[in-house]
């Protein structure tokens, strides 16, 4: 990333604004189809849509800020210094805007009948205690952010898959825990709907609100954690890249001490990727 950290931040927000308007929104698409009523069929189209706006983000505004569009993320990333703890408070605060532009959204064109259905926001389920939403939460985002770090973190990755695999994480895990928690697995996400939900006069339950601002970032950094221990991509990004030279093959013999110019300052990644062009003799 080498946008400023203004471009970075409007991007955050930008992106996390998305999430929430396409995400929270087909919470409500889905319950006005089915009169106030959810079914495992439309939590599956919402985990869908959920999936697919994640990967659209990263795919968009990834190169620009990460696409973190999660303090989880961020925060996760931070704690294994893979991400500037004085940025983080930058792109939270971004993120928690970006979910409260979102929520707006929704209210633009669904009007106020909107907090019918609370504007998309999570809710811990009836006869799920705080612990168990805790653990949900927390497992929901440790897939989450080990996900990110070893399709989007770790270098060692295939090109080109990150955002898809990384909606998938989160499709799978609203799979999973949405009939418990909602599935939020990102504070912004559920910070945006509760915030506009209460100020159009919807009935919002604040006393779950600790759980998911505690859950995944404890998930997330447990997450980070684990990734780093067990995958240990620095000690993959330290490693010399061997060549014919330094592995004593004959083709060292007369081969230059250093790469040609023209490939100077191009990931290793891109030129295993790039097509070879034909030299024609002149």
């Amino acid at each position: 990333m080498n946008a400023s950290l203004l471009r970075r931040v409007l991007a955050e927000f930008l992106g996390t604004a998305l999430l929430v308007l396409f995400g929270a929104g087909s919470v409500v698409a889905a319950l006005t189809l089915g009169a106030g009523e959810l079914d495992y069929a439309g939590l599956g189209m919402i985990s869908l849509a959920f999936g697919l706006i994640v990967a659209l983000v990263i795919y968009a505004l990834g190169t620009t800020s990460g696409a973190h569009i999660n303090p989880a993320v961020t925060i996760g990333l931070a704690v294994v210094r893979r991400f500037k703890w004085a940025d983080v408070g930058p792109y939270i605060l971004a993120q928690a805007l970006g979910a409260v532009l979102g929520a707006l959204l929704i209210v633009a064109f669904v009007g106020d009948r909107a907090t019918d259905f609370g504007i998309g926001l999570t809710a811990v389920a009836d006869g799920v205690n705080w612990g168990q939403a805790l653990v949900a939460e927390a497992l929901g985002t440790f897939l989450l952010v080990f996900t990110i770090m070893a399709v989007a973190v770790d270098k060692r990755a295939p090109a080109g898959w990150a955002g898809f695999l990384i909606g998938l994480s989160v499709l799978t895990a609203i799979l999973l825990l949405g009939p418990f928690t909602g599935g939020s697995i990102n504070p912004a996400r559920t910070f945006g709907p509760y915030l506009v939900n209460t100020f159009f006069g919807g009935a919002t339950p604040w006393a779950d609100l600790w759980i998911y601002l505690v859950a995944p970032v404890v998930g997330g950094a447990v997450a980070a954690f684990c990734y780093e221990y067990v995958a240990r991509p620095s000690e993959a990004e330290a490693a010399p890249i061997t060549t014919p030279a330094a592995a004593g093959t004959p083709a060292a013999e007369g081969a230059p001490t250093e790469a040609p110019q023209a490939d100077a300052g191009i990931p290793e990644q891109a030129r295993r990727e790039a097509p070879t062009q034909p030299r024609t003799k002149t």
